[in-house]
């Protein structure tokens, strides 16, 4: 047999290469059946493991987690915790203004310490202040608190503008304002019971919620619509029969000492008998 030459292999090599790319299938990419998708996954923590893993994931987690339910197609939880009930017991009014007070008080200590911190810096040197590092730190603080105290020192002069409001419910109904609420009660009442609402010669009756705002003089400044009857003509005619039974006469000075302004949330009843009640409610205001 022949000895091959270096020019005889380099032949061979080359047909063999030809050869095989003869047999590759040149097609558009779109064309192939890829395996991963390009869906973006989020990174969770799950607070199970399943034995077996999700068909489709729709994140990734430490352990696997198949859904169920109705709403397992559709949608993730967002929280391992279950969801906290919306509703609160307790007399929300109440609650609200404590922690208006709570807000009111942690202002005030800011507004003590941002004031303390000011007057332990050291007296303005514009010398100092430019020509060192630590001058020029002590500068910057001290711009920095200055415009924190005049920030706070705004809005606390905004707050303390406006006229203090005290909320009236069930459980505050002190003796100082048992009376002054009773004689606007009656005459809301009153009021109502003698000019009934009516629409198109049609009496209305129903039940709503409604906030009322009276201030030291007794006159209705605000009022405010919580819960409709459903019959938009009666809601108004409600405001309007609150409306025209005030003024309520001038807050006595022990009540003068505690507010400016009342709130109260009164629900209305237009009854079959076409008389008209209220009663003071708990709903928030």
């Amino acid at each position: 047999m022949p000895k091959l030459s270096l020019l005889h292999y380099a032949l061979i090599v080359s047909a063999g290469v030809h050869l095989g790319l003869g047999t590759l299938k040149l097609v558009a990419p779109e064309q192939f059946d890829r395996i991963f998708q390009d869906e973006p996954l989020e990174v969770i923590l799950v607070n199970a493991r399943g034995q077996e893993a999700p068909s489709k994931a729709q994140a990734l987690a430490q352990a696997n987690l198949a859904g169920g339910g109705e709403l397992s197609a559709n949608v993730r939880a967002t929280s391992p915790l279950a969801p906290s009930p919306l509703e609160e017991t307790g007399d929300s009014i109440e609650l609200q203004k404590s922690q208006i007070q709570q807000l009111q008080q942690a202002q005030e200590q800011l507004l003590t310490d941002t004031r303390r911190q000011l007057a332990m810096l050291p007296a303005p040197d514009p010398v100092r202040d430019k020509s060192t590092a630590e001058g020029r730190q002590v500068a910057e603080h001290r711009r920095q608190l200055v415009q924190t105290l005049a920030e706070i020192e705004k809005r606390v002069n905004t707050e303390n503008a406006r006229p203090k409001k005290r909320y009236v419910s069930p459980a505050t109904r002190e003796t100082v304002h048992a009376l002054y609420y009773d004689q606007l009660r009656r005459r809301i009442e009153a009021r109502g019971t003698r000019d009934f609402p009516s629409y198109q010669g049609r009496k209305l009756y129903g039940e709503l919620t409604m906030n009322i705002q009276v201030d030291y003089r007794g006159r209705v400044v605000e009022t405010e619509i919580i819960q409709g009857s459903g019959n938009a003509v009666l809601d108004r005619r409600a405001v309007a029969i609150v409306r025209a039974s005030g003024p309520f006469g001038q807050f006595t000075s022990e009540m003068r000492r505690g507010a400016e302004v009342l709130v109260m949330t009164f629900r209305f009843r237009f009854n079959r008998d076409e008389s008209v009640e209220t009663t003071l409610s708990t709903q928030p205001s």
